[in-house]
């Protein structure tokens, strides 16, 4: 039976070095199946300042913790593995199309969310002290570029030059965030995530990401930082890194868990059954347990996001897209990011990737104010919340797009995506088609 070990590190609260934390082995069944295991070490658990990798899972404990879920993975360290373009840019490097989780882990850079890292030594290594600078972003652009097109054609691309671009930009990070081509970058004394513009592109992403950001901030939400630069004739978008602050000696990583492991949930809910566990009211109840000193805050902001999202028809909601955040021992709701408009051609329904109502993912607003009970709002206050964002993002956001340089030509194709007729149908009209509702999620069990 074939297996791989890799050790796990975690920078403790207020720490700039790494420690070692435990040992996470990736075994394979004669029959194809991934066993993964993880145990906490000893040394660990006799620290007085230990903390755990996540409030569900892999919580402080002695005896191993094995799972057969995602190919062997445990969700806070699939958490801290790289995301789509990070695991892209690994499979080009290595030649390789389905590296083991083990291998995405070891072959990533340092600069990944969360506060854990993972090596082939007992002792772990240095933490990265140097990352590139804003004024390398004309050469980022460009490998990133050169990985797209050679993706899209890659008869185009020299003999060996994937492998080579790839590793320009392994370099450069790979960090939560998405498809879109990206880097981490060093600016003003914080860490960045720079996000590019993708050949195919509809629109001017970059600029409309934060739009939508800044637009969420008018709304009363708690959103990343994000500034826009420009190099060349390129416009790309600087997300603050909230999982980084700036220390004397290096940084402070705050630990980060996905709603993805919250929830226990697969990136593709592919049954009915998975689906439901796609849920902000799951959601919900997992942050009453996880930031119960918190809760009181964090509830009522996770019900305007939703209210936010199902506003600009941003149905790439999905869980991984929302996370809680623990920069000591304390875990509360992180800022939102990845924010971004959809506009469709359906007037009559929408649906976000993940249930909050009686109407299951239905972007309406009885649907919203159906279950608001779940978020610590009376239905009055939920009412304020609808109505006025309503009000909010139906006034300004053509105004706060062309403010931060969004073009009319791309005001006019993400026009649709914003309060849509849909959002104030009355469900209680036999006219409008309600009857795929989802069954109402209730607490997973423990």
């Amino acid at each position: 039976m074939p297996s791989e070990e890799c050790f796990v590190y975690i920078t403790l609260p207020g720490q700039t070095e790494p420690v070692t934390a435990g040992r996470y082995q990736l075994d394979t069944t004669r029959q194809g199946a991934a066993v993964g295991q993880f145990v906490y070490g000893r040394s660990y658990l006799e620290r007085k300042d230990r903390v755990e990798f996540d409030p569900v899972e892999l919580k402080i404990q002695v005896p191993p913790f094995r799972t057969t879920k995602l190919r062997g993975n445990f969700g806070a360290l699939r958490d801290s593995s790289p995301d789509a373009w990070g695991r892209k840019l690994i499979e080009t490097r290595l030649g390789n199309p389905s590296p083991s989780e083990i291998q995405y882990l070891l072959n990533s850079p340092d600069d990944r969310a969360g506060a854990l890292s993972f090596g082939l030594n007992v002792q772990p290594p240095a933490p990265v002290r140097t990352f590139n600078k804003t004024l390398d972003l004309a050469r980022l652009i460009e490998v990133a570029d050169q990985i797209v097109a050679a993706e899209k054609d890659p008869a185009a691309a020299p003999a060996g030059a994937d492998a080579e671009q790839a590793e320009a930009l392994m370099r450069a990070g790979t960090s939560m965030g998405g498809a879109r081509p990206k880097a981490t970058v060093e600016d003003e004394g914080a860490l960045w995530l720079a996000k590019f513009p993708h050949r195919d592109d509809r629109w001017n992403n970059p600029r409309v990401e934060h739009a939508m950001l800044t637009l969420a901030r008018g709304c009363g939400i708690s959103c990343a930082e994000s500034q826009m630069t420009t190099i060349g004739d390129k416009d790309v978008v600087l997300i603050k890194r909230f999982d980084r602050n700036k220390a004397e000696k290096g940084y402070h990583r705050s630990r980060m868990v996905s709603a993805l492991t919250l929830l226990d949930a697969d990136d593709t809910p592919d049954t009915v059954d998975k689906r439901r566990r796609w849920s902000y009211l799951l959601l919900a109840d997992e942050i009453r347990r996880a930031a119960s000193g918190t809760q009181s805050k964090d509830l009522p902001e996770l019900f305007r996001r939703v209210c936010f999202n199902a506003l600009i028809s941003n149905t790439d909601d999905h869980p991984r897209n929302h996370a809680i955040l623990a920069k000591d021992q304390a875990w509360s709701l992180s800022p939102a990011y990845d924010l971004t408009p959809n506009p469709m051609i359906a007037l009559e329904r929408r649906d976000l990737a993940m249930a909050f109502g009686n109407w299951g993912r239905y972007a309406n607003r009885l649907n919203l104010l159906s279950q608001s009970e779940r978020f610590l709002l009376s239905k009055e206050e939920a009412t304020a919340i609808v109505d006025g964002m309503k009000a909010t993002i139906g006034e300004s956001w053509y105004r706060v797009c062309r403010q931060v340089g969004v073009s009319e030509r791309d005001c006019e194709l993400i026009r649709s995506a914003f309060v849509y007729e849909g959002f104030g149908y009355d469900l209680a009209d036999p006219t409008i088609a309600t009857d795929d509702a989802e069954e109402l999620p209730t607490t997973r069990p423990r």
